[in-house]
């Protein structure tokens, strides 16, 4: 099942409740509930319990039990909880180490814009870091408002800057491809996520945790057209208030010409997946791919759709 197509969890009251009681009475009180939260997850939403338990045999080699799958939700349930706490507090409440960030400032130096490249492992949130430590660097987020449509609402509301800083995917094409160039024009930071497919854009297969798994082409065709290198970026949730962020170059350069186009989609694509599965071992329990992630995928192949196939940014 395709996770566009399934119900957000919980309904516009609870997480209405859940974002003003945080702000009101702070992170430490609330974090208690994630547990009756996690029970809940773990007992009504059977389409994500045996993805996590699919996930973690196949990252640890061993069925995964109960326990296993129960901690999986509550880390998950943490980083989306501490996602509100970073819009309404910063970086107040947490203990930030970062690693390779020298990897993303030379890049920045170069003044020709980044894109940043995360997953749903980890915070992604977690990473913007960036607007506390370069401020004269341009941050803007790609993403699509439609997935937990509810939760992304009432959560931008407690940040107006915030929601001034994404890019919305899906809208349309030309002021899409307008926005990405403007920010690359000013040496930003374009923040995007490489691991999911949206209905359309076109896919390609690449190894992962042993099985090929899909993986969208957008970021590569994007890096290319704009003339930016990659940096990879992973904000891993260690429990309690930590986070580890871990930044390294994918590419300084990405060349996608057309006659070797499918030739270097697939290389760039397995290179992301060879990095992700590292950081999938590393930090198991942070992968929020609640959803049959090898579904449909031909050992061999890169997957034709419409969207990006003539290497449109949108």
């Amino acid at each position: 099942m395709n996770p566009n197509d399934r119900p957000e969890a919980g309904g516009r009251f609870a997480i209405w409740l859940i974002r003003e009681t945080s702000r009101l009475f702070g992170r430490r009180f609330v974090r208690p509930f994630l547990y009756p939260i996690t029970a809940y997850f773990y007992l009504r939403r059977g389409v994500e319990r045996r993805a996590s338990a699919d996930f973690l045999a196949r990252v640890r080699g061993r069925r995964a039990g109960v326990m296993a799958v129960l901690a999986h939700i509550h880390a998950f349930s943490s980083i989306v909880l501490d996602r509100l706490f970073l819009l309404l507090r910063g970086f107040e409440p947490f203990d930030i180490r970062l690693h390779g960030y020298e990897a993303l400032q030379a890049q920045i130096a170069r003044g020709r814009g980044v894109l940043l490249l995360g997953a749903h492992h980890g915070s992604f949130e977690a990473l913007s870091v960036l607007r506390h430590v370069r401020r004269d660097v341009p941050l803007k987020v790609v993403m699509d408002r439609q997935q937990t449509r509810d939760f992304n609402t009432l959560l931008y509301k407690t940040n107006a800057e915030m929601a001034g800083q994404i890019i919305e995917v899906g809208a349309d094409p030309a002021d899409f491809a307008l926005q990405l160039q403007a920010t690359a024009q000013q040496g930003g930071v374009i923040g995007m996520l490489g691991d999911r497919i949206r209905p359309g854009e076109r896919a390609l297969a690449a190894p992962f945790l042993g099985t090929p798994a899909e993986f969208p082409a957008a970021p590569y065709l994007i890096a290319s057209m704009l003339g930016l290198p990659i940096v990879l970026g992973f904000g891993i949730y260690r429990g309690g208030n930590r986070y580890d962020l871990h930044f390294e170059l994918l590419g300084e350069s990405i060349q996608i010409p057309r006659s070797a186009r499918d030739a270097q989609l697939r290389e760039w694509t397995r290179r992301y997946a060879a990095r992700l599965e590292h950081y999938a071992r590393l930090a198991p329990y942070n992968w929020f791919n609640f959803y049959d992630f090898w579904q449909g995928t031909d050992a061999d192949g890169l997957v034709p759709a419409p969207g990006l196939a003539d290497g449109s940014a949108g």
